[in-house]
Protein backbone atom coordinates (compact mmCIF):
# COMPACT_ATOMS: atom_id res chain seq x y z
CA UNK A 1 0.00 0.00 0.00
CA UNK A 2 2.73 2.44 1.04
CA UNK A 3 4.90 1.43 -1.94
CA UNK A 4 2.03 2.11 -4.36
CA UNK A 5 1.37 5.53 -2.82
CA UNK A 6 5.07 6.39 -2.94
CA UNK A 7 5.18 5.44 -6.63
CA UNK A 8 2.18 7.70 -7.31
CA UNK A 9 3.89 10.51 -5.42
CA UNK A 10 7.14 10.03 -7.36
CA UNK A 11 5.17 10.33 -10.62
CA UNK A 12 3.88 13.71 -9.48
CA UNK A 13 7.45 14.87 -8.87
CA UNK A 14 8.80 13.46 -12.15
CA UNK A 15 6.51 11.79 -14.69
CA UNK A 16 9.40 9.91 -16.31
CA UNK A 17 11.67 8.34 -13.71
CA UNK A 18 15.32 8.74 -14.83
CA UNK A 19 16.49 5.14 -15.18
CA UNK A 20 20.16 6.17 -14.90
CA UNK A 21 19.49 7.01 -11.24
CA UNK A 22 18.72 3.41 -10.25
CA UNK A 23 22.34 2.20 -10.18
CA UNK A 24 23.19 4.93 -7.67
CA UNK A 25 20.07 4.22 -5.59
CA UNK A 26 20.98 0.53 -5.36
CA UNK A 27 24.42 1.12 -3.82
CA UNK A 28 24.80 -0.32 -0.32
CA UNK A 29 25.44 3.05 1.32
CA UNK A 30 22.16 4.47 0.06
CA UNK A 31 20.19 1.29 0.71
CA UNK A 32 20.94 1.54 4.44
CA UNK A 33 18.79 4.69 4.42
CA UNK A 34 15.62 2.68 3.77
CA UNK A 35 15.66 1.52 7.41
CA UNK A 36 15.63 5.07 8.83
CA UNK A 37 12.33 6.92 9.31
CA UNK A 38 12.18 10.60 8.42
CA UNK A 39 10.19 11.20 11.62
CA UNK A 40 13.27 11.16 13.90
CA UNK A 41 11.62 8.52 16.07
CA UNK A 42 8.13 10.06 16.21
CA UNK A 43 6.78 7.07 14.27
CA UNK A 44 7.39 4.85 17.30
CA UNK A 45 5.33 6.72 19.91
CA UNK A 46 1.59 7.17 20.36
CA UNK A 47 2.23 10.88 20.89
CA UNK A 48 1.85 11.08 17.10
CA UNK A 49 -0.63 9.48 14.73
CA UNK A 50 2.05 8.63 12.15
CA UNK A 51 1.76 5.08 10.83
CA UNK A 52 3.58 5.16 7.47
CA UNK A 53 7.29 4.37 7.34
CA UNK A 54 8.54 6.98 4.87
CA UNK A 55 12.27 6.43 4.88
CA UNK A 56 15.31 8.60 4.53
CA UNK A 57 15.91 6.80 1.22
CA UNK A 58 12.37 7.64 0.04
CA UNK A 59 13.09 11.28 0.85
CA UNK A 60 16.47 11.26 -0.89
CA UNK A 61 15.04 9.74 -4.07
CA UNK A 62 12.21 12.27 -4.05
CA UNK A 63 14.63 15.19 -3.63
CA UNK A 64 16.64 13.86 -6.58
CA UNK A 65 13.47 13.67 -8.67
CA UNK A 66 12.56 17.27 -7.84
CA UNK A 67 16.05 18.47 -8.79
CA UNK A 68 16.00 16.43 -12.01
CA UNK A 69 12.54 17.76 -12.91
CA UNK A 70 13.65 21.37 -12.63
CA UNK A 71 17.25 21.12 -13.89
CA UNK A 72 17.83 17.88 -15.85
CA UNK A 73 21.38 18.14 -14.53
CA UNK A 74 22.98 14.88 -13.35
CA UNK A 75 25.43 16.51 -10.95
CA UNK A 76 22.77 18.54 -9.15
CA UNK A 77 20.44 15.53 -9.09
CA UNK A 78 23.09 13.29 -7.54
CA UNK A 79 23.93 15.97 -4.98
CA UNK A 80 20.26 15.85 -3.98
CA UNK A 81 20.24 12.05 -3.90
CA UNK A 82 23.32 11.82 -1.67
CA UNK A 83 22.60 14.74 0.66
CA UNK A 84 21.43 12.43 3.49
CA UNK A 85 23.80 9.50 2.88
CA UNK A 86 25.42 10.12 6.28
CA UNK A 87 22.12 10.03 8.16
CA UNK A 88 22.23 7.70 11.22
CA UNK A 89 19.41 5.80 12.88
CA UNK A 90 16.81 8.17 14.37
CA UNK A 91 18.05 10.86 11.99
CA UNK A 92 18.25 14.30 13.69
CA UNK A 93 18.10 12.78 17.18
CA UNK A 94 21.83 12.23 16.74
CA UNK A 95 22.19 15.99 16.18
CA UNK A 96 20.51 16.37 19.59
CA UNK A 97 22.99 13.80 20.93
CA UNK A 98 25.76 16.02 19.56
CA UNK A 99 24.22 19.13 21.18
CA UNK A 100 23.22 20.50 17.78
CA UNK A 101 19.46 20.81 18.33
CA UNK A 102 19.24 24.38 16.97
CA UNK A 103 20.91 23.79 13.57
CA UNK A 104 20.59 19.99 13.22
CA UNK A 105 23.48 19.79 10.75
CA UNK A 106 26.18 17.94 12.72
CA UNK A 107 25.96 14.71 10.69
CA UNK A 108 26.16 16.48 7.31
CA UNK A 109 29.94 16.88 7.62
CA UNK A 110 30.28 13.15 6.94
CA UNK A 111 28.66 13.21 3.49
CA UNK A 112 31.96 13.27 1.58
CA UNK A 113 33.44 10.50 3.73
CA UNK A 114 30.47 8.20 3.12
CA UNK A 115 30.64 8.76 -0.63
CA UNK A 116 34.41 8.30 -0.76
CA UNK A 117 34.34 5.01 1.15
CA UNK A 118 31.90 3.46 -1.36
CA UNK A 119 33.72 1.68 -4.18
CA UNK A 120 30.42 1.24 -6.03
CA UNK A 121 29.55 4.94 -5.92
CA UNK A 122 33.07 5.95 -6.93
CA UNK A 123 33.00 3.56 -9.92
CA UNK A 124 29.68 4.98 -11.10
CA UNK A 125 30.93 8.55 -10.74
CA UNK A 126 34.11 7.76 -12.66
CA UNK A 127 32.11 6.12 -15.44
CA UNK A 128 29.86 9.17 -15.69
CA UNK A 129 32.72 11.69 -15.56
CA UNK A 130 31.56 13.23 -12.29
CA UNK A 131 33.84 14.08 -9.36
CA UNK A 132 33.06 13.72 -5.65
CA UNK A 133 33.50 17.49 -5.27
CA UNK A 134 30.61 18.03 -7.68
CA UNK A 135 28.08 16.00 -5.71
CA UNK A 136 29.16 15.88 -2.04
CA UNK A 137 27.69 19.27 -1.06
CA UNK A 138 24.21 20.05 -2.29
CA UNK A 139 24.43 23.52 -0.75
CA UNK A 140 26.34 24.67 -3.84
CA UNK A 141 23.22 24.16 -5.96
CA UNK A 142 20.45 26.58 -4.91
CA UNK A 143 17.70 24.53 -6.55
CA UNK A 144 18.72 21.55 -4.41
CA UNK A 145 19.30 23.51 -1.20
CA UNK A 146 19.40 27.08 0.04
CA UNK A 147 19.01 29.03 3.27
CA UNK A 148 15.80 29.22 5.27
CA UNK A 149 13.20 30.57 4.52
CA UNK A 150 13.78 30.09 0.79
CA UNK A 151 12.24 27.20 -1.14
CA UNK A 152 14.55 24.44 -2.36
CA UNK A 153 14.04 20.86 -3.55
CA UNK A 154 14.91 19.50 -0.10
CA UNK A 155 12.60 21.86 1.78
CA UNK A 156 9.82 21.39 -0.77
CA UNK A 157 10.07 17.61 -0.69
CA UNK A 158 9.91 17.13 3.05
CA UNK A 159 7.01 19.58 3.20
CA UNK A 160 5.04 17.66 0.59
CA UNK A 161 5.86 14.16 1.85
CA UNK A 162 5.28 15.05 5.50
CA UNK A 163 1.90 16.56 4.60
CA UNK A 164 0.96 13.55 2.47
CA UNK A 165 2.37 10.57 4.38
CA UNK A 166 3.26 11.55 7.95
CA UNK A 167 0.76 14.16 9.16
CA UNK A 168 -1.94 13.58 6.52
CA UNK A 169 -2.63 17.28 6.12
CA UNK A 170 -2.72 17.21 2.30
CA UNK A 171 -4.03 14.84 -0.36
CA UNK A 172 -2.09 13.68 -3.42
CA UNK A 173 -4.22 16.03 -5.54
CA UNK A 174 -3.26 18.95 -3.32
CA UNK A 175 0.40 17.96 -3.49
CA UNK A 176 0.09 17.94 -7.29
CA UNK A 177 -1.59 21.36 -7.24
CA UNK A 178 1.35 22.81 -5.30
CA UNK A 179 3.99 21.09 -7.39
CA UNK A 180 2.53 21.92 -10.79
CA UNK A 181 2.44 25.60 -9.88
CA UNK A 182 6.16 25.79 -9.11
CA UNK A 183 8.84 27.02 -11.51
CA UNK A 184 12.40 28.28 -11.33
CA UNK A 185 12.40 32.02 -10.59
CA UNK A 186 14.94 34.67 -9.65
CA UNK A 187 14.90 35.90 -6.06
CA UNK A 188 15.78 39.27 -4.54
CA UNK A 189 19.46 38.35 -4.52
CA UNK A 190 19.57 37.53 -8.21
CA UNK A 191 19.79 33.78 -7.48
CA UNK A 192 17.65 30.99 -8.89
CA UNK A 193 15.01 29.65 -6.53
CA UNK A 194 11.83 27.63 -6.77
CA UNK A 195 8.76 29.84 -6.66
CA UNK A 196 5.01 29.83 -7.27
CA UNK A 197 3.18 31.20 -10.28
CA UNK A 198 -0.21 31.58 -8.58
CA UNK A 199 -0.67 33.71 -5.48
CA UNK A 200 -3.60 31.72 -4.06
CA UNK A 201 -1.67 28.45 -4.30
CA UNK A 202 1.41 30.04 -2.73
CA UNK A 203 -0.77 31.32 0.11
CA UNK A 204 -2.23 27.85 0.65
CA UNK A 205 1.29 26.42 0.76
CA UNK A 206 2.38 28.99 3.36
CA UNK A 207 -0.64 28.22 5.56
CA UNK A 208 0.09 24.49 5.37
CA UNK A 209 3.83 24.66 5.97
CA UNK A 210 3.52 27.24 8.75
CA UNK A 211 1.35 24.81 10.71
CA UNK A 212 3.75 21.94 10.08
CA UNK A 213 6.67 24.15 11.11
CA UNK A 214 5.22 24.28 14.62
CA UNK A 215 4.85 20.48 14.70
CA UNK A 216 8.55 20.13 13.79
CA UNK A 217 9.45 21.81 17.08
CA UNK A 218 6.42 21.34 19.33
CA UNK A 219 6.64 19.86 22.81
CA UNK A 220 6.06 16.29 21.61
CA UNK A 221 8.86 16.26 19.06
CA UNK A 222 11.39 18.27 21.08
CA UNK A 223 10.86 15.93 24.01
CA UNK A 224 11.00 12.79 21.87
CA UNK A 225 14.17 13.73 20.02
CA UNK A 226 16.05 14.71 23.18
CA UNK A 227 14.75 11.65 25.01
CA UNK A 228 16.02 9.31 22.27
CA UNK A 229 19.31 11.22 22.20
CA UNK A 230 19.76 10.81 25.96
CA UNK A 231 18.93 7.10 25.81
CA UNK A 232 21.49 6.66 23.02
CA UNK A 233 24.04 8.62 25.06
CA UNK A 234 23.41 6.37 28.05
CA UNK A 235 23.87 3.25 25.92
CA UNK A 236 27.05 4.71 24.44
CA UNK A 237 28.48 5.60 27.86
CA UNK A 238 27.69 2.09 29.08
CA UNK A 239 29.47 0.52 26.09
CA UNK A 240 26.30 -1.04 24.67
CA UNK A 241 26.36 0.87 21.40
CA UNK A 242 28.74 3.17 19.57
CA UNK A 243 27.94 6.26 17.54
CA UNK A 244 29.52 4.51 14.56
CA UNK A 245 27.03 1.63 14.88
CA UNK A 246 24.15 4.08 14.52
CA UNK A 247 25.23 4.49 10.88
CA UNK A 248 24.99 0.75 10.21
CA UNK A 249 22.16 -0.57 12.38
CA UNK A 250 18.49 -0.45 11.47
CA UNK A 251 16.26 1.55 13.81
CA UNK A 252 14.47 -1.69 14.68
CA UNK A 253 17.81 -3.18 15.75
CA UNK A 254 18.66 -0.17 17.90
CA UNK A 255 15.25 -0.41 19.57
CA UNK A 256 15.90 -4.04 20.43
CA UNK A 257 19.10 -2.94 22.17
CA UNK A 258 17.15 -0.29 24.10
CA UNK A 259 14.51 -2.84 25.11
CA UNK A 260 17.21 -5.05 26.63
CA UNK A 261 18.71 -2.15 28.59
CA UNK A 262 17.91 -0.38 31.84
CA UNK A 263 16.03 2.20 29.75
CA UNK A 264 13.38 -0.34 28.74
CA UNK A 265 10.61 0.90 31.07
CA UNK A 266 11.12 4.58 30.23
CA UNK A 267 11.28 3.77 26.51
CA UNK A 268 8.05 1.77 26.62
CA UNK A 269 6.34 4.51 28.66
CA UNK A 270 7.33 7.02 25.96
CA UNK A 271 6.10 4.69 23.21
CA UNK A 272 2.67 4.31 24.88
CA UNK A 273 2.27 7.98 25.91
CA UNK A 274 -0.74 9.79 24.46
CA UNK A 275 0.02 13.28 25.73
CA UNK A 276 3.08 15.25 26.78
CA UNK A 277 3.09 17.53 29.83
CA UNK A 278 4.51 21.04 29.87
CA UNK A 279 5.20 23.58 32.58
CA UNK A 280 6.75 27.00 33.01
CA UNK A 281 8.39 25.79 36.22
CA UNK A 282 10.92 22.99 36.55
CA UNK A 283 9.16 19.68 37.29
CA UNK A 284 10.66 17.56 40.05
CA UNK A 285 11.47 13.86 40.02
CA UNK A 286 10.80 13.30 36.32
CA UNK A 287 12.74 13.38 33.06
CA UNK A 288 12.19 16.70 31.26
CA UNK A 289 13.44 18.72 28.29
CA UNK A 290 13.93 22.47 28.42
CA UNK A 291 15.40 23.96 25.25
CA UNK A 292 14.38 25.11 21.79
CA UNK A 293 14.83 23.44 18.41
CA UNK A 294 15.57 24.35 14.82
CA UNK A 295 12.94 26.59 13.24
CA UNK A 296 11.99 25.20 9.85
CA UNK A 297 9.76 27.54 7.89
CA UNK A 298 9.22 28.68 4.31
CA UNK A 299 8.50 32.15 2.93
CA UNK A 300 8.31 31.26 -0.77
CA UNK A 301 8.46 33.42 -3.85
CA UNK A 302 5.42 34.35 -5.88
CA UNK A 303 6.59 35.68 -9.22
CA UNK A 304 9.88 36.78 -7.67
CA UNK A 305 8.39 38.42 -4.54
CA UNK A 306 8.36 36.94 -1.01
CA UNK A 307 4.87 35.98 0.06
CA UNK A 308 5.41 37.74 3.40
CA UNK A 309 5.64 40.97 1.38
CA UNK A 310 2.99 40.14 -1.19
CA UNK A 311 0.25 38.74 1.05
CA UNK A 312 -0.94 39.89 4.49
CA UNK A 313 -2.50 36.51 5.23
CA UNK A 314 0.76 34.72 4.49
CA UNK A 315 2.74 37.17 6.62
CA UNK A 316 0.35 36.68 9.53
CA UNK A 317 0.73 32.90 9.30
CA UNK A 318 4.53 33.12 9.17
CA UNK A 319 4.66 35.60 12.06
CA UNK A 320 2.40 33.37 14.18
CA UNK A 321 4.64 30.41 13.42
CA UNK A 322 7.82 32.29 14.37
CA UNK A 323 6.20 33.47 17.62
CA UNK A 324 5.58 29.91 18.83
CA UNK A 325 6.75 29.69 22.44
CA UNK A 326 9.32 26.99 23.24
CA UNK A 327 10.33 28.48 26.60
CA UNK A 328 8.88 25.84 28.92
CA UNK A 329 9.61 22.41 30.32
CA UNK A 330 8.23 19.32 28.60
CA UNK A 331 8.04 16.02 30.48
CA UNK A 332 6.54 12.61 31.05
CA UNK A 333 6.15 10.93 34.42
CA UNK A 334 9.25 8.74 34.45
CA UNK A 335 12.96 9.18 35.03
CA UNK A 336 16.12 7.91 33.36
CA UNK A 337 18.27 7.86 36.48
Amino acid sequence: MKAARTTEYYKVLCADFPDWLNEYINTRELQTQKYISVTCGALYTDLFDSDIFYSSLDHSIAVALVVWHFTHDKKQTLAGLFHDISTPAFKHCVDFLNGDYMKQESTEDLTRAFIEKSDDVLKLLKRDGITVDEICDYHIYPIADNDTPQLSADRLEYSLSNALFIYKTATLDEVKEFYDDIEVQENENGEVELGFKTKAIARKFVLLTSKMSVVYRDERLRFSMQFIADVLKGLKDEGKITVEELYDLKESEVMRIIERSRYKDAFNAWRKAKKIHKSKTEPKGVYYVNHGAKIRYIDPLWNGVRMSKACKIAKKAIDKNLAYDMDYYTYLNFNLA
